[in-house]
């Protein structure tokens, strides 16, 4: 099938024209509309205190997005927690790492980092099993990241810090695009409470990460695009290949 048009489940880049998204619809003339299908919370203080976890006691962080990030640094400055010098972040990929620097200097810190998955970044954290860890994380978060900390025996604590809920897409029209992408599982969530008579039919998707890519196989739809791979570590370099491959096919057929 020919693909002209597309539905990218995040806000639209600032500078659209010269994002990987602008130069993509420009070079394979595509229409590309984007739309957050999710909403993040953070927990208040108040409801985080009745959890009775102590930052001071932790000696390490987990970071598993930018809005682990985010929020744990949040929730720090609202209890009037300084985070001392000598923490310890793991961080799921080396983006995630560099985005520390939005709260820390990054020199001076001991940060690492895996390739994009969890059990790469465990590897890493196996080889530090005296630190004591906190697990910042939402809500709806892969339960298999808790079962693979348990199975090593690493001292951790799981600290929901954010909420996400699906936001209202009742003027999203699915029907108008060939490709759906998705960035979180939460994201898969929510085009079912929004559209929960939704066939995906011959719809392509899209999912960026591993456990997007399993939300999606698990929800019954079928998934055409998976990213980050070899020889694409970008979504948008993923949706080129992925179109380039269909356009070779229907020029075979011609």
């Amino acid at each position: 099938m020919k693909i002209k048009s597309l539905l990218v489940s995040q806000p639209k880049p600032a500078d659209f024209e010269k994002s990987p998204y602008g130069e993509l619809a420009k070079k394979h003339s595509l229409t590309i509309d984007f739309h957050k299908f999710i909403t993040i919370e953070g927990v208040p203080a108040r409801d985080f205190r009745q959890d009775r976890i102590s930052l001071a006691e932790q000696t390490a962080v987990i970071m598993t997005s930018r809005n682990s990030v985010d929020h744990f640094f949040r929730i720090a400055k609202e209890m009037r927690f300084e985070v001392p010098e000598t923490m310890k972040y793991f961080c799921i990929s080396e983006s995630t790492a560099y985005y520390l620097q939005k709260y820390v200097q990054f020199r001076k810190r001991k940060i690492f980092h895996g390739k994009q998955s969890f059990n790469d970044l465990i590897e890493i954290i196996r080889k530090h099993k005296e630190e004591k860890y906190l697990l910042p994380c939402s809500d709806i978060h892969k339960e298999s990241m808790v079962d693979l900390l348990e199975q090593n025996k690493i001292e951790f604590t799981k600290a929901v810090l954010y909420r996400t809920i699906a936001s209202n897409l009742s003027g999203v029209k699915l029907e108008n695009y060939d490709m759906v992408i998705f960035f979180s599982p939460a994201g898969i969530k929510s085009l079912q409470k929004n559209f929960p008579k939704f066939k995906q039919g011959e719809k392509i998707f899209g999912g960026f990460g591993e456990s997007t890519c399993d939300a999606i196989k698990e929800a019954g739809f079928k998934l055409h695009i998976e990213a980050p791979s070899k020889t694409s570590p970008s979504m948008t370099m993923a949706i080129e290949e992925f179109i380039e491959a269909e356009n070779k096919k229907a020029r075979k057929k011609v």
